[in-house]
């Protein structure tokens, strides 16, 4: 008589809110505190259905260009970052701007202005159109090249290969970048790196962590939402490194029972920017299907946290009131 294998759950950690989403998130919602409904945010704040849907209900209102705010209102840019044009187009609408770019975006950005202004063709390993993306090429656009990875190398023209450098997009697959840039060395041997590793502490760090309980797991579960980044990669990641399937869920009830067949171990994570309550739904899915079991599997502690933007120290509504009776 043999004796059935344990129905089993590996947890990774770390996992979900990294420091840059806490406090994108903390910031609309002390706004809506300091200074009332609405506040608007211009794009998703962070990529997740359920935070945005949070935020509305809160008074929170998403619009997609910053012509869409009233004059005079305050917006928020999310955590991606915005290119200047933007910042100019706010100041022009007489708003009150927050930013609530993290500040490893940021970081980016500030290389790109840099080695803009020394000359050099950058070349940003990123997705077309993700709002990353936009936002750091609007800091050097005449100087700024896209490398949708390893095959996009080698369509890139520079005008001195002597002064080429790469960055890239914070969210991106360590791996899969590090193939990229294999492949522009390969084309440009007097690459330069960048002074430090462009993809954020989080996502390499949640990159670890799925691989370790991919190479366990039958099935991989990842919370998250289809226009996140780094979520769609922790899918990618955990094909890669053993699972037998993967998926990507917003929600629990996005779970289907036809996964479970022939499956004893289930590996389970969340993106970047996933809050715990949706990681927890889905254990409770997973519990009442004889996976109750659940082991904690950490591969590195996280203590990063970023203070708040400078303008939520300030009092807002007064500067406004300050400008609109200047402009009388």
């Amino acid at each position: 008589m043999t004796t059935e294998a344990p129905r089993r759950v590996l947890l990774a950690a770390p996992r979900g809110y990294c420091a840059g989403v806490d406090r994108a998130v903390i910031t609309v919602e002390k706004a809506l505190e300091q200074y009332g409904a609405p506040v608007y945010v211009r794009k998703q704040i962070v990529h997740n259905k359920y935070v945005v849907q949070t935020l509305e209900k809160k008074g929170a209102v998403f619009v997609d260009e910053t012509e869409e705010v009233p004059e005079g209102a305050i917006v928020i840019f999310s955590a991606h970052g915005v290119a200047p044009v933007v910042h100019d187009e706010a100041a022009e609408r007489n708003l009150a701007s927050i930013d609530a770019t993290c500040p490893l975006v940021t970081k980016v950005h500030k290389e790109a202005v840099r080695f803009a202004d020394s000359d050099y063709d950058i070349l940003l390993i990123g997705h077309e159109g993700h709002e990353e993306v936009v936002g750091t090429m609007g800091e050097a656009p005449e100087r700024m090249h896209l490398v949708d990875g390893p095959a996009d190398a080698a369509k890139v023209t520079v005008r001195d290969e002597s002064k080429v450098v790469w960055l890239s997009q914070t969210t991106l697959s360590v791996d899969e970048t590090m193939e990229t840039v294999d492949a522009l060395k390969n084309r440009f041997p007097n690459l330069l790196s960048p002074p430090s590793d462009d993809i954020c502490y989080a996502t390499q760090n949640r990159q670890v962590a799925v691989k370790e309980i991919a190479a366990e797991a039958d099935l991989v579960i990842v919370v998250g939402s289809r226009n996140s980044s780094n979520s769609i990669r922790l899918v990618e990641v955990a094909l890669q490194a053993g699972a037998t399937a993967s998926y990507l869920v917003d929600f629990a009830e996005e779970c289907d029972d036809a996964w479970l067949e022939d499956v004893r171990t289930v590996g389970v994570t969340s993106g970047a920017s996933v809050p715990e309550i949706l990681v927890e739904g889905v254990l409770e899915w997973l519990a009442a299907r004889g996976f109750g079991e659940v082991e904690v599997l950490r591969s590195a502690e996280e203590s990063i946290q970023f203070s708040l933007p400078k303008e939520l120290r300030r009092d807002l509504r007064a500067e406004l009131a300050d400008r609109a009776a200047t402009k009388r």
